[in-house]
């Protein structure tokens, strides 16, 4: 018996229904003679209809009053479980992500836990409560509501589990572990039973939607243990951790990211510093740049491709607008219409020939490749938005992961 820390997402707490099935699960557990910490997410599309309001009012709402708005979605989850977990007769405290103690940097939208103060989660459980917290949320050290970004619920609840010792963290989702692929687009994918904190990471950060790859980060850094299963359904799922020889998978998983923009920077000037004074912009305003691509040099000029966040590429093109001059382009252009592919495997390293057996399988399924990036562990491809599944389901039978 110990401390488990559980976080169920917004399609687990979505109506009344599941809320008490909620209920069910961490009474359980608690009744098995655990303390229980519960970290949940807004209920269903909360968040995408807390935007929509946003946008009728001010499209170019601050980011600030944007996290004062979007938070309200967790607070009125964890008021709810309180209220079913109340209603089966066991003792429980609701608490916001301020009152939990999580304090943040100050980048409003996708803040960063800097520490948690424990001494009232600490107290609550020590009175024998299950502690339900608002995840996605804290405080910066002006007292401004902030938020961890979206899924940054996983990583309030690898963040409690860490600061509290937590023996587990259970990620409960609407699917019942780690897929080789999305199994709503290829029906051959399969449950893994165990994968790597690296090979999870990188999936997590290349489109696959199970766990927040910062929840995936923190989880290795603290060793916290961790495992995904289902909310609706009594079963194992699949726990992550830091090394795993089971079936030794060359490929673990496929997956694909459609949030992406590419930008395109034509004809900057052939000299040294052009890519510093480029990414050093971008990174000063928090922008995240993933695959890279520069053309050899000609006439005195050269053109950088690269990706965004789609949610990064309006400002991303602000940024670049502000160096137009400096870099003396020829024209700055941005495209949305696609898709990251990626596939991650640990055995990748060893094995010769899997680049070249990806890019086979798009051949044959006539997929034009963009851009390129790889990894030991991972391989991505950028291609036209309408082919995403397509190649998704290439690969997977390529490899026949």
């Amino acid at each position: 018996m110990g401390l488990i820390v559980q976080k169920f997402g917004g399609s687990s707490v979505r109506d009344a229904g599941r809320i008490m099935n909620v209920a069910k699960t961490v009474t359980d557990t608690y009744a098995a003679g655990n303390s229980v910490m519960v970290v949940v997410s807004a209920q269903g599309d909360t968040t995408d209809e807390l935007i929509e309001k946003a946008h009728e009012i001010n499209p170019k709402a601050s980011k600030r009053e944007m996290d004062v708005l979007l938070s309200t979605g967790e607070q009125i989850s964890i008021a709810l479980l309180a209220m079913a977990i109340e209603k089966l007769g066991y003792p429980v405290k609701s608490l916001t992500g301020w009152q939990a103690g999580f304090v943040t940097d100050s980048t409003h939208g996708n803040s960063r836990i800097r520490h948690i103060n424990k001494e009232r989660l600490t107290n609550e459980l020590d009175k024998g409560n299950i502690v339900i917290v608002a995840g996605f949320q804290g405080v910066n050290r002006y007292d401004d509501i902030t938020t961890l970004g979206r899924g940054g619920s996983d990583t309030s609840a690898v963040a409690l589990a860490a600061v509290c010792h937590a023996n587990l963290c259970q990620i409960y989702t609407d699917v019942d572990g780690i897929y080789t692929a999305d199994p709503r687009l290829v029906k051959s994918a399969r449950k893994l039973d165990e994968i790597s904190y690296d090979e999870m990471l990188e999936l997590a950060s290349l489109g696959a939607q199970v766990l927040h790859n910062r929840s995936v980060e923190m989880a290795k850094k603290y060793n916290v243990p961790l495992e995904v299963l289902s909310s609706l359904e009594k079963k194992p799922g699949t726990v992550v951790k830091e090394v795993t020889d089971v079936e030794k998978l060359l490929i673990k998983g496929v997956a694909k990211d459609n949030r992406v923009a590419r930008l395109s920077i034509i004809g900057v000037q052939d000299v040294p510093g052009i890519a510093f004074k480029i990414f050093s912009a971008l990174a000063a305003r928090k922008i995240n740049v993933d695959i890279i691509l520069q053309s050899i040099g000609r006439d005195d000029t050269k053109d950088i491709a690269f990706t965004v966040p789609l949610d990064d590429k309006e400002e991303a093109l602000e940024v670049l607008d502000g160096l137009h001059k400096v870099l003396k382009a020829h024209e700055i252009l941005s495209d949305d219409n696609v898709t990251k592919v990626s596939i991650v495997g640990a055995g990748m390293a060893t094995n010769p020939g899997v680049a070249a057996k990806m890019f086979e399988a798009l051949a044959d399924a006539n997929i034009n490749i963009q851009m390129i990036s790889t990894s030991e562990i991972k391989i991505s491809v950028l291609i036209e938005k309408k082919d995403a599944d397509r190649a998704v389901a290439a690969i997977h039978e390529a490899f026949a992961v």
